[in-house]
């Protein structure tokens, strides 16, 4: 009972006089973050370190109250680092934990770190260094896919397979070509993160409650300190700013978007009935009950975290909606969204880099597919076209008779005969047949950015020089 008094007066005191007695049970439950916020520790102190030291530098605080201030905050990290910290509900938050043991630890000292700050500019300093350290290891993780990618497209530029619109057979690709579809998503993904990290590049502590401070104190030094380019600008937008927050979330799902649908075409080439490719066991799972069977478990998970992600934008979005400047403590149901996010995109990204790497192309069965439904339908109207002259709505009628004949005859267009072609149309010659095979059609896409194995090559050189 006395060990529960003692806590209850480090609470008021933290709460300050103003209050004269703590918060009720229910209070205390929805006014905490520390379940979630001690994420942020290493942040807080990196943080705390900077502004002790920014004011020493500028006579607010003495040498000697800055030097007892880092090293009591060297050791609540080590003490959280080796998991002997003691984290306190009845504290609320990251920031009252600490300066609660950074008091215990060196005295009075401890009361002088929170001059010329809020814990409304502390925290937006804490969330903008947690996230611009995600978005780094973002890029990191799709740089690793990227390569993964570029991998499998050099070995696969020239295996044929269908290019699907509608889910229906168009015309024949390369598989390697098709990898690079997802080279340029993920590159695209890539650059939003580029382009996040600069946008939030900028220090939000010194903008204190909302209005600044009276000390002297130097922005620009502890912008330098903490590695960002620059201070920020409006100390009211500073503290109610979630703009990096959102714009993480964002490209988080975007780019979950990008994986889910990659994962769902694993899933489908990975049946019987497609069978492009074998995924390695270390992706797969078995049935309980079917032992035959080979689920793609890893490739459908990746695919509904895009579910969670998505939500958590929303979350967020819906949060910040209504709120006037500047800050409030709806802010606090910010960091959930984002941690979780981050969480399934770490993982998503991971697992799609290791199931690209270990995946066996099955060359064969793309191969037998490419043919299939016609593909080179396209390589006939436009071989009337350039040979025959014809305008291409005419050519194009002209194909449809010339599938229609293969489809009555239960054979590939490469099958016809010049007499059935040329019954169709007079125009037509032997040099037809030079088109109609998916290997040719794929060597005539020679366009920028098209099939042709040569260009799928020099796609990737240029990928290669920017990785």
């Amino acid at each position: 009972m006395a060990e529960e008094t003692k806590d209850t007066k480090s609470s008021n005191q933290m709460w300050g006089g103003r209050f004269a007695s703590g918060p009720a049970a229910i209070m205390e439950e929805i006014n905490a973050s520390i379940g979630f916020d001690k994420k942020l520790y290493a942040q807080d102190i990196r943080g705390s370190i900077a502004h002790a030291t920014m004011l020493a530098h500028q006579g607010i605080i003495s040498g000697e109250d800055k030097d007892k201030i880092v090293d009591g905050l060297n050791t609540i990290l080590s003490e959280i680092e080796a998991g002997q910290f003691e984290f306190s509900r009845k504290l609320e938050d990251i920031h009252m934990n600490i300066e609660a043991r950074l008091a215990t630890l060196i005295g009075p000292a401890a009361g002088r770190l929170h001059t010329a700050r809020s814990r409304n500019d502390q925290v937006a300093l804490d969330f903008r260094l947690w996230v611009k350290e995600e978005l780094q290891k973002t890029e990191t993780l799709l740089t690793n896919l990227i390569d993964a990618f570029l991998d499998r497209a050099q070995e696969h530029a020239e295996t044929v397979m269908p290019g699907f619109t509608h889910l229906q057979t168009a015309q024949p690709v390369t598989f390697g070509h098709h990898c690079m579809a997802y080279v340029e998503m993920f590159g695209r993904d890539r650059q939003r993160v580029r382009h996040a990290i600069e946008h939030l590049d900028e220090s939000p502590i010194g903008s204190a409650a909302l209005a600044g401070t009276g000390y002297n104190i130097d922005r620009h030094m502890t912008a330098k300190a903490l590695g960002f380019r620059e201070p920020t600008r409006n100390s009211i937008d500073t503290v109610s700013d979630r703009d990096f927050a959102l714009e993480f979330l964002s490209i988080a799902a975007i780019c979950a978007t990008h994986l889910s649908r990659l994962a769902e075409e694993i899933v489908i080439w990975s049946t019987a009935q497609f069978g492009f490719i074998r995924l390695s066991d270390a992706f797969s799972t078995g049935s309980s009950i079917m032992p035959q069977k080979k689920n793609p478990d890893a490739a459908e998970l990746v695919r509904a975290k895009t579910g969670r992600i998505n939500g958590s934008l929303i979350a967020l979005l819906t949060i910040m909606k209504g709120l006037p400047l500047a800050y409030s403590k709806d802010m606090q149901e910010d960091k959930e969204q984002v941690f979780d996010a981050a969480e399934s995109l770490e993982l998503s990204l991971a697992a799609m880099t290791g199931m690209i790497r270990d995946l066996e192309v099955r060359a064969d069965k793309m191969r037998a597919a490419a043919g299939s439904g016609y593909s080179t339908a396209t390589d006939l109207a436009d071989w009337l076209v350039r040979e025959a002259g014809l305008p291409f709505r005419d050519a194009h009628h002209v194909t449809g008779r010339a599938v229609a004949l293969a489809e009555e005859k239960a054979c590939d267009l490469a099958d016809l005969s010049l007499e059935d072609l040329q019954a169709i149309h007079p125009a037509i010659t032997a040099d037809i047949y030079n088109v109609l095979t998916v290997e040719a059609s794929v060597a005539s896409r020679k366009s920028y950015g098209g099939t042709a194995p040569d260009e799928v090559r020099k796609q990737i050189k240029w990928w290669r020089s920017r990785n």
